[in-house]
């Protein structure tokens, strides 16, 4: 996979790339990284990539020149999926970040100031991402959350790969707990069927502690879920238990 990424300040993604997964992923050439500063594809003597909106108001805007000229720079036989990040678009999830992972080459626009010239949005881009609900001063930091959870999707990324199948979101359940040694810490213990090495007892134990925890923290996620029989089952177990507990 290929990602490029626009942006005005390419000094803060010096670390984020050659740290973790992403700079391991970059050594075994699982993924490459290109950083521009899209000031260099400005036409001005002076780098300009803003200007004052048409029809007054404050702050300044993208200038469209820029940034069409550096993604056309970029592109090969194939377009590439070209992603503004922006409060205004879509909310980031899962199943977004594997429909990514499949693709050959990224590139994330950057912005900053005010806004992008809407020119850019409507033949430019070919997807616009938001990663919550709140204003950060520019996409830089969106695209590296974005980026993160792209590559380590990317096969052979992770020391373990069966770690992404099973994170959370990915099959649309929270992640069960996670225990390591000492069995026994400060009088808390490991549960026992951990302990037992009975792996189908551990499965069942494992997705039952999805559902808790899915069900506890987000129900919403349920109910946009396919269950199945075993599922069901499960959910049916985990409500008698809780209203044993709910009992004066």
């Amino acid at each position: 996979m290929r990602i490029d990424i626009l942006t005005l300040f390419p000094e803060m993604f010096a670390g984020v790339l050659s740290s973790s997964i992403l700079g391991k992923a970059r050594e075994k050439e699982i993924v490459d990284f290109h950083v521009t500063n899209f000031r260099d594809f400005s036409e001005s003597k002076h780098g300009t990539v803003d200007d004052t909106p048409y029809g007054g108001g404050g702050g300044m805007v993208l200038k469209p020149e820029p940034l069409f000229r550096a993604v056309e720079s970029m592109a090969g036989e194939k377009k590439p999926r070209v992603i503004l990040m922006c409060p205004q678009g879509v909310p980031y999830n899962q199943k977004l970040a594997e429909e990514l992972a499949k693709e050959e080459h990224l590139v994330f626009v950057c912005g900053h100031y005010e806004g992008y010239d809407e020119r850019i949005r409507e033949h430019l881009v070919t997807d616009e991402i938001s990663i919550g609900d709140y204003v950060l001063t520019g996409g830089e930091l969106a695209a590296m959350v974005v980026i993160d959870s792209v590559v380590r999707l990317q096969p052979g990324a992770l020391g373990n790969q069966t770690s992404a199948v099973e994170d959370s979101f990915s099959t649309g359940l929270l992640e069960y707990p996670h225990y390591t040694r000492p069995a026994e810490f400060r009088g808390w213990r490991v549960p026992d069927v951990l302990l037992s090495g009975h792996h189908a007892n551990i499965v069942k134990w494992r997705l039952k502690e999805s559902l808790r925890r899915t069900s506890e923290r987000r129900p919403d996620l349920l109910k946009r879920l396919e269950l199945t029989a075993e599922m069901k089952k499960l959910l049916a177990e985990l409500e008698a238990e809780k209203k044993i507990t709910d009992k004066p």
